[in-house]
């Protein structure tokens, strides 16, 4: 089992989750973090963290299979994070905003 970020993360990147997680999992990307489904220990710790409410476990409907591939593809072309750093200045305003995937996801990795 593992946990996955999902597509409400998506330029919120509150960064929060990144400082409890034991095992260091999450990757950055530009505009938003994924989770290594392989690093994972399904501890569960990140989820009250995320501002967002943008991770779940692979059980939960939510984490639908594409997020699993999805975390698993960019986990591994963008650097590890291991510290939280600031959030955009306008993720507030993105927080809850539906269907960011197609129009406003970057496949661009960011600093880790």
């Amino acid at each position: 089992m593992t946990h996955v970020v999902t597509e409400n993360c998506i330029k919120c990147k509150y960064m929060d989750c990144v400082e409890v997680c034991p095992v260091d999992c999450f990757y950055v990307g530009e505009n938003m973090l994924v989770i290594h489904p392989d690093e994972c220990i399904d501890c569960g710790v990140c989820v009250p963290e995320c501002p967002a409410e943008a991770i779940f476990p692979d059980s939960d409907p939510a984490a639908e299979p594409r997020w699993i591939e999805f975390n698993r593809r960019y986990a591994e072309l963008w650097p590890n994070v291991v510290a939280k750093g600031a959030p955009p200045a306008d993720a507030d305003f993105w927080n809850g905003i539906p269907n960011k995937l197609g129009e406003h996801f970057s496949p661009k990795p960011g600093e880790g």
